[in-house]
């Protein structure tokens, strides 16, 4: 299973750029390291789309709308508790289990 980056860039602020807030909503970038294009097979795409949806409904992930790129995936997403650095953690270690 590859591994991968998470980048959450927010243009609001500059000092805190990987901090998030609650109630706001976030353009996320997920790459993979390497940028190898691994979300051509549909197994790895089927695992994402699993640990994604497990992080909605057991971590508070709201995903308002995403698209996924051979080697990396963009969503619009916020956390219900305002903690999506921390969830995105949390994604990222589950990820590399499965």
């Amino acid at each position: 299973m590859p591994k991968f980056v998470f980048l959450t860039k927010t243009k609001n602020f500059v000092s805190d750029k990987y901090k998030t807030f609650e109630g706001k909503l976030y353009y996320v970038t997920i790459t993979v390291v390497g940028w190898m294009d691994v979300f051509t097979r549909k197994e790895y795409v089927y695992d994402l789309f699993k640990n994604l949806k497990y992080c909605q409904e057991n971590k508070g992930l709201e995903i308002y709308a995403y698209v996924v790129m051979s080697n990396h995936l963009h969503l619009i997403a916020r956390a219900k508790d305002g903690r999506l650095n921390i969830l995105l953690g949390n994604l990222k270690v589950l990820h590399q289990k499965n």
